[in-house]
């Protein structure tokens, strides 16, 4: 891993809430402090944190759980591409195995090749056996991982989006939208969220980080993760309305159609204060829009006390301006590189080891009372 200037931050942009800030200030950044990781839905974008992910999960975070004692399993909430990095995470059960998970996860991920006109049973279709390739098996051992918990965020339809069907889908996406831009909390109108959470330890219906309830407009349905319903509450998470075909009647969780997590928690926006640690949140960018619908409005930005002990890491412009097309992998290649398929390859993998720099700096970063003095207020 490359040198990393003493006095400043280059590849990173490091921001933290008021309690997160003192704290780093008194104690610095330390592992055996963190109780929580979210992971963003953002589809390939995940892909340009790969080496930082895998730093993070099987070095950083698990040197710290001699000094955790018996505190709690730290919490991996995820939505769409976020649960599925971090089912990813929670299938290897040492340092060795969660870097090949990991690098599994992210070649098939890259990998993926899709004909000109595809509709959305064929993308289901890849999906599923994308997810059965890499998981199917180890459900059980997965969600009892001795260092992580997995969360996993979808939401469920109401209304005209309790059942999928031609016409009426579309219209009730369109109808939700619109609802949408009228105020974020009209959306609930149209779905709830689903939460489903691998057990506590000891305790089957435990949600492990104490989300239980309801803390915005939006119903929340706490659901236990089994190696039943695993698979599709995983495939649900990243079922993006009209791309992939809804999820019906997941065991264990309420009748209905169940849709990406993304929509309602597209940078998950949640009541962090209630963990008592802080929240490390690596990030695909400086910015959190609370739902997939708010990224067209610039003004939908997450602020407040729900901040107060998250520590957020993304990519720097200086980092971003050393990428190919000067940004990090997204959905939109799929189009670009449509008659390219091993340029596309070739992007997606440079960005994937390019993310050893934001890797490599955030081991200085933890390092050095100088760069922690670089960490911005998150507000």
């Amino acid at each position: 891993m490359s040198a990393t200037p003493p006095n400043r931050l280059r590849f990173l942009r490091v921001q933290a809430g008021p309690r997160a800030l003192a704290h780093l200030r008194a104690h610095g950044l330390r592992a055996q402090d963190i109780d929580a990781v979210p992971g963003a839905a953002g589809g390939p974008k995940g892909l340009g944190l790969a080496r930082l992910d895998e730093y993070l999960f099987t070095q950083w975070l698990p040197s710290g759980a001699g000094a955790r004692g018996a505190k709690a399993r730290i919490d991996l909430i995820g939505a769409s591409i976020g649960a599925w990095r971090f089912a990813a995470v929670c299938k290897g059960q040492d340092e060795k195995t969660a870097r090949l998970s990991l690098r599994a996860f992210a070649t098939a991920y890259s990998e993926q090749k899709y004909p000109k006109r595809v509709d959305a049973d064929f993308v289901s279709a890849y999906a599923r056996d994308l997810i059965d390739s890499l998981f199917r098996g180890h459900e059980a051992a997965l969600l009892a991982n001795p260092l992580y918990r997995l969360h996993v965020l979808a939401v469920r339809g109401k209304g005209l989006l309790m059942r999928e069907a031609r016409g009426r889908t579309h219209g009730g996406f369109a109808l939700a939208a619109l609802a949408n831009a009228a105020g974020r909390p009209q959306l609930a109108r149209f779905m709830d969220r689903v939460w489903f959470h691998a057990a506590g330890e000891g305790d089957s219906s435990s949600s492990g980080i104490g989300f239980p309830g309801d803390w915005d407009r939006f119903h929340t349905h706490h659901v236990p993760l089994t190696p039943e319903n695993f698979g599709d509450a995983l495939i649900a998470s990243g079922s993006i309305p009209l791309v992939l075909k809804g999820v019906p009647n997941i065991a264990g969780a309420p009748p209905g159609t169940y849709w990406d997590g993304g929509i309602i928690d597209y940078h998950l926006h949640l009541p962090y204060p209630r963990a008592s640690g802080l929240v490390l949140y690596p990030h695909f960018t400086h910015r959190i829009v609370p739902g997939w619908l708010d990224k067209a409005l610039p003004w939908r930005k997450a602020r407040g006390a729900w901040l107060d002990n998250v520590v957020l890491i993304s990519p720097s412009r200086e980092y971003l301006a050393r990428l190919p097309l000067k940004k990090l992998p997204d959905r939109g290649d799929f189009k670009r590189f449509v008659d390219d398929y091993e340029g596309r390859l070739d992007n997606w993998r440079f960005a994937m080891n390019e993310s050893e720099r934001l890797a490599a700096e955030f081991i200085a970063l933890t390092e050095s009372e100088a760069l922690q003095a670089c960490i911005e207020p998150l507000t």
